[in-house]
C-alpha cells in the first residue's frame, strides 16, 4: 500500500510533470515570463552622393564613421577610398563652411572631392605664422581650410583653400592629424626656404574662384529639414539624433 504524499494524493500515472511537481490533466500550466518585445526597427538611412567635379548620382547607406563613408562612396564610383580628399554637403564647390564633419542631416546631399593635380610650392618663412588654418578629413589627409589675408601663403597664388598637404620637404605627412601638421609648419626655421607638396581637388571646367565666394549654382544650396541628423563617431555605431 502506498502512502499518500503531503497533499494526500500521488500524481496520476503518465500525468504532466513540471519541476518535479505533478499536475492533474487539464490543469493549466503556470504562466511563464512575458516574452520580450521585438526591438524597434531602425530606419533605413540612404544618402545621395556625387563626385564634386561631376558624375552620376549614387546612393550609399550602412556606414558609421568617415572611413566607412569614404569606402561606400568609392565603391559606388569604382575608385579607391584614398582618392577622396574631403566631402562637402549640398554644394559641389570647395566651400569650407559646408565641410562634412561629424554629422550629416538626413536630407543632405554629399559631394566627394577627389585628388586632382599635384603641385610643389617653395615657401620662405619670413614671419612666425604662415597664415594657414589646417584641418583633416578624419581618414589620413590634412588640407588647407583657411588662408589669412595678407599672410605669407596668401601671396602665393598657387596655394588654394582645399589643397591637401601631402609632404613637407619630401617628408610625407599622409596619415597625420591636422594639429601634427600645424606643429611641423610652426617649427620650421625662419628665413629658410621649404617645399610644400600639395594635391588640389579635381574640378570641372566650370568651377572657379576657390578663394572667393561665387553665386550658387541651380543644383546647390538644398536646405535640410534640420529634424534629424546622423552623428558619426570615431568608435562605435553612428547615432540618429533629433
Amino acid at each position: 500500500m502506498q502512502r499518500a504524499g503531503r497533499h494526500g494524493r500521488q500524481p496520476p500515472e503518465g500525468g504532466p510533470m513540471e519541476n518535479g511537481v505533478g499536475q492533474e490533466p487539464g490543469t493549466p500550466e503556470p504562466a511563464g515570463p512575458a516574452a520580450p518585445r521585438a526591438p524597434r526597427a531602425r530606419p533605413r538611412l540612404v544618402f545621395h552622393t556625387q563626385l564634386a567635379h561631376g558624375s552620376p548620382t549614387g546612393r550609399i547607406e550602412g556606414f558609421t564613421n568617415v572611413k566607412e563613408l569614404y569606402a561606400k562612396i568609392a565603391e559606388v564610383f569604382d575608385i579607391s577610398p584614398t582618392e577622396i580628399l574631403f566631402c562637402t554637403l549640398n554644394t559641389h564647390k570647395v566651400d569650407m563652411q559646408k565641410l562634412l564633419g561629424g554629422q550629416i542631416g538626413l536630407e543632405d546631399f554629399i559631394f566627394a572631392h577627389v585628388r586632382g593635380e599635384t603641385k610643389e610650392v617653395e615657401v620662405t618663412k619670413t614671419e612666425d605664422a604662415l597664415g594657414l588654418t589646417i584641418t583633416d578629413n578624419g581618414a589620413g589627409y590634412a588640407f588647407i581650410k583657411r588662408i589669412k589675408e595678407g599672410s605669407i601663403i596668401n601671396r602665393l597664388q598657387t596655394v588654394c583653400v582645399g589643397d591637401s598637404i601631402e609632404a613637407i620637404n619630401d617628408h610625407t605627412i599622409v596619415g597625420c592629424r591636422h594639429y601634427e601638421v600645424a606643429r611641423m609648419l610652426r617649427e620650421l626655421p625662419r628665413a629658410q626656404p621649404f617645399t610644400l607638396r600639395l594635391v588640389q581637388p579635381k574640378k570641372a571646367f566650370d568651377m572657379i574662384g576657390q578663394r572667393t565666394r561665387t553665386g550658387k549654382s541651380p543644383g546647390e544650396g538644398r536646405v535640410a529639414s534640420g529634424k534629424e541628423t546622423l552623428r558619426l563617431r570615431t568608435q562605435g555605431p553612428a547615432v540618429l539624433e533629433e
